[in-house]
């Protein structure tokens, strides 16, 4: 039986997978995600292109480190009004993002490939709409307080897993998709594909 590997350093991607029982190793999977997207979003690309190519080269960067394993990669872009974001920095990079997106409507993309000796075998592509409510400068200010540096690393600024829900009046999509990857066609293409018991 050929080893899982996910090729991110996601946290969250990897409790997932740990939650609905798959074994696998998480291994960071070094690419330029900065200058692809930079090159995607000049050559015109959607932010759904952008998620499944960076999802791609990961998986492909990671079958040449082991070249042995079955590979998953994912990827997840937050668009709004054609603006991409990218994971805040800091608390000012955090703040300037929520009240970038505060009243609006956003989509968050993820997607997800599997690699086996070179060749991609599955993928899957997947939309969350969100809308986020007009809150005040000072609830977002006790927000940031509240919700600690974990969320200076999340795309948005927020998880919607854990205080992030107050930001939010309506949710439309899948709820593992927000989080960061399709999960459930992803197990069911593992139990088809035989990794995982049926």
């Amino acid at each position: 039986m050929n080893r899982l590997v996910l090729a991110s350093g996601s946290k969250a991607r990897l409790m997932m997978l740990q939650n609905a029982g798959v074994d696998c190793e998480a291994v960071a999977s070094m690419i330029d995600e900065d200058g692809y997207k930079q090159a995607m979003k000049a050559e015109g690309a959607s932010a759904m292109e952008a998620a499944e190519t960076l999802a791609e080269m990961k998986a492909l960067r990671m079958y040449r480190q082991r070249p042995d394993a079955i590979v998953i990669a994912a990827d997840q872009m937050l668009e709004c009004n054609g603006i991409w974001f990218d994971k805040p920095q800091d608390r000012d990079q955090t703040r300037a993002q929520l009240q970038a997106l505060r009243g609006k409507r956003h989509q968050l993309v993820s997607a997800a490939v599997v690699y086996k000796e070179g060749s991609r075998i599955w993928g899957k592509i997947d939309t969350a709409h969100l809308t986020m409510r007009n809150f005040s400068d000072e609830w977002l200010e006790w927000y940031l307080d509240q919700a600690g540096e974990e969320i200076f690393h999340c795309v948005g600024g927020y998880q919607l897993e854990g205080l992030g829900a107050q930001l939010f009046t309506e949710v439309k999509g899948d709820y593992f998709t927000v989080l960061g990857m399709p999960l459930l066609p992803l197990i069911g293409f593992l139990r088809d594909h035989g990794v995982l018991q049926a």
